[in-house]
């Protein structure tokens, strides 16, 4: 059953931010025998060399983790803006002029036979985005890279369109897989984006998908207006379900539930004999791919497509990192999610199976020559010693000592004369791009850390956490029900 919104939903300033196109992807996985034997579909898709090593490289373990990104795109795959005709028919509204990645999954894909599990990460967790940027919104590591690459890239004389867009994405799309390795302890084995465009076309192709609410939403926000129980939606109107957080019980959260029962009613939806055996529908389905879809280069589709055919919509679980604190107060960010590390990367191994954090690859050891001494101006209790375990722990550096000093505004790496090397290595380490100075009372073999009140790096999320007796705004309860691609969940 289907119903037709009373009003209007009104117009957001910030317009979609759920590329739910990144669906296709998954399907692509589960379907994608049918789909690589249809002529073209493969030699037409757009591809980038985002992943480190050789082109085609199978992982060590047999296994594959694969992320899958939604982009916040006013363009198409090859960089070509979007019609006004489409996003008015989107409802897209005025554009922020930020690409963000708003959503994000982390595929699982054993190698015997078990079940795959799709791990969603809320968009807003507060994270160490890696290269220098310290801790910010996880869905801002794409934007950040490719904001500075491309001002790079200008002041090196590029002025090119197509080659600062390919670039400067392409190096987003790095730091943001460096960003998701380093919060899982995964290593990414493949990587695909879907822009905006791929939302509409997607759901439209296969005729919509079955979802089902437990109770009557009205959102003026997002603009959802549906009725308790079961709904097939497409186009704006699946873009509406999948929007909506304002009214739901735990906001973000249930959000990202929606996502997870949109992509499995998808997955079932194509898994079903009546669009595959529609050649109508898949052509469809195949030129939206084309179309908004990216790939790394070096990944064998078909040789996927055949390792993934006898995958059932049992196969496939959905689930959600754990969080600690919903409305965690950021220092340049406003309110985030806020997430503990470490337990993520516990989750992950017991959800997947994979090397726990201690099996990772340890610190480098080159850094064990250098101490490192912290002294905390900020008047957060606990900063100094959190700051120096993690540059210890996770990065190798000799501890010195961590003491409290009179308040500061900037942080700033003090050094012995000639030893600048030193401390750029360490602000690198801490994120936030610390400015590194020469001190003559800076002990030979040592590196001073003074943490000002803009710091927002390495070790200031544990430090919150600890510090914190009771967190402003918990995590609320899990979701307990087990969401697959076998039948359709009703949700908040």
């Amino acid at each position: 059953m289907r119903r037709v919104a009373d009003d209007p939903p009104r117009k957001s300033k910030r317009g979609p931010k759920i590329a739910v196109g990144v669906i296709s992807l998954l399907i692509m996985g589960v379907t994608g025998y049918a789909w690589a034997a249809m002529q073209g579909l493969v030699n037409g898709l757009t591809t980038q060399d985002v992943i480190e090593g050789a082109e085609g490289e199978k992982p060590a373990d047999g296994a594959r983790d694969i992320l899958l990104v939604g982009l916040d795109s006013r363009t198409d795959n090859q960089g070509n803006p979007l019609s006004q005709e489409v996003l008015d028919e989107l409802r897209a509204g005025e554009s922020d002029g930020e690409l963000n990645t708003d959503t994000l999954i982390l595929v699982h894909i054993p190698n015997d036979g078990s079940k795959a599990v799709a791990i969603s990460m809320p968009r807003d967790s507060y994270v160490d985005i890696p290269g220098g940027y310290g801790k910010h919104k996880i869905n801002s590591a794409y934007a950040r890279a490719l904001t500075s690459t491309r001002k790079e890239l200008q002041k090196q004389g590029v002025s090119d369109p197509k080659e600062l867009e390919q670039k400067s994405n392409q190096a987003g799309a790095k730091t943001l897989i460096q960003t998701i390795e380093k919060l899982t302890g995964s290593h990414i084995d493949n990587y695909a984006s879907v822009n905006l465009l791929g939302f509409s076309d997607i759901t439209k192709a296969i005729g919509g998908v079955d979802v089902c609410l437990n109770n009557d939403v009205k959102d003026q926000f997002s603009g959802a207006n549906f009725t308790k129980g079961e709904h097939t939606i497409s186009g704006v109107e699946a873009l509406e379900f999948v929007r909506q957080r304002h009214g739901l019980p735990r906001g973000d959260l249930d959000r990202v539930v929606r996502q997870q029962v949109f992509m499995a009613s998808m997955a079932k939806k194509v898994i079903s004999a009546g669009t595959l055996a529609d050649p109508g529908k898949l052509s469809d389905l195949a030129e939206a791919i084309k179309k908004s879809v990216v790939l790394n280069q070096g990944w064998d589709i078909i040789g996927f497509a055949q390792q993934m055919k006898n995958l059932t919509g049992g196969q496939l679980e959905f689930k959600t990192i754990p969080v600690v604190n919903m409305d965690f107060k950021t220092p340049e960010d406003g309110s985030a999610i806020q997430v503990d590390p470490r337990a993520v990367k516990d989750f992950i191994q017991g959800t997947t199976g994979q090397a726990s954090p201690s099996e990772q690859p340890k610190p480098d050891a080159n850094n064990k020559s250098t101490t490192v001494d912290v002294r905390n101006g900020t008047g957060k209790s606990g900063l100094a010693a959190s700051v120096l375990q993690s540059l210890t722990a996770e990065h190798g550096f000799t501890a010195g000592d961590a003491a409290n000093s009179t308040a500061r505004k900037t942080t700033v790496i003090r050094v012995p004369k000639g030893q600048k090397p030193a401390g750029e290595v360490v602000a690198d380490a801490l994120g936030g791009k610390p400015a590194v100075e020469e001190d003559k009372t800076v002990s030979a073999g040592h590196v001073l850390v003074l943490l000002g009140t803009d710091y927002s790096g390495q070790g200031a999320t544990e430090s919150a956490a600890q510090g914190a007796a009771q967190p402003e705004s918990p995590a609320p309860p899990a979701d307990d029900k087990t969401i697959t691609a076998n039948g359709v969940t009703c949700v908040n």
